[in-house]
Order: C-alpha cells, then sequence, then structure tokens
C-alpha cells in the first residue's frame, strides 16, 4: 500500500483539529496508509536523530520521506507554512511526488511550493511556542 504522509505544525498535534483533518485526509486518499509524525514511534526516532545528529528533522528526510508517495500539508490559518512542514513538502514536490495542501476547514487542494509562503526557523519557532 502507498504511503501519505500529513506534515502539520506541532502545535496541531493531539488537537480536536488533528483528528479532523486525519478523517478528513483517509476519506479523500482512502487508498493510502496515513503516516502521521506525530505518532509515538516517530517521535522517539525524532528525539533519537537529534540527540545523534543534532537534527531531528533527519529522520524525517533520511527515513520517513523516502517512502512516501503523497503529501497532504497543512499550513497555519494565514496560509505560511512552518519551516519544517514546507521542506517536507519541497523534498517530495522535488522527487515529483503529488503534493496537497489541507485548510483549517479540511479543505483539500493541490500543492505547489510557492517560498514566500514559508516562514524562517525562527518565526516558525515563535508561532509554534510562543519564543
Amino acid at each position: 500500500m502507498d504511503k501519505l504522509y500529513f506534515g502539520h505544525p506541532v502545535n496541531t498535534y493531539n488537537t480536536l483539529l488533528e483528528q479532523e483533518l486525519i478523517r478528513n485526509i483517509q476519506k479523500s486518499f482512502s487508498l493510502f496508509e496515513l503516516v502521521n509524525p506525530n505518532l509515538p514511534f516517530h517521535q522517539q526516532k525524532y528525539r533519537e536523530f537529534k540527540e545523534k545528529f543534532g537534527n531531528g528533522m533527519k529522520y524525517y528526510f533520511e527515513v520517513v520521506l523516502p517512502e512516501i508517495s503523497v503529501g497532504v500539508f497543512l499550513p497555519f490559518v494565514d496560509g505560511m507554512f512552518g519551516a519544517g512542514v514546507f521542506g517536507e513538502a519541497e523534498f517530495l514536490q522535488k522527487r515529483d511526488k503529488s503534493i496537497f495542501q489541507i485548510d483549517w476547514a479540511g479543505m483539500i487542494s493541490p500543492m505547489k511550493i510557492d517560498f514566500s509562503r514559508r516562514l524562517s526557523i525562527e518565526e516558525t519557532r515563535k508561532r509554534v511556542y510562543g519564543k
């Protein structure tokens, strides 16, 4: 079964929004196995890579994303993408994989990489963690 990756900001993890969006994605892409980076297994691997290599995202770019056929990505409410989520979408597009955007209402549409919608790491952290 082909895999679909759901890239979304960490401040949406473990929320009702996340659950609703996952239901919408699974309905729209029922033939795909959904890969959610919020699962405990992935969170543990992220921590291990961060400790070992200094960058937890390395886990997603080297282990998870190369196995993915389709990506669905959630921007912030204003349509801007966090640095990590944007990087994941860009990674898949460069490999000719289909990428989609899902908005906060659950609407899914085709996505094209637009660098004007990418936040810096600092801007992303400020939105996610308030720092």
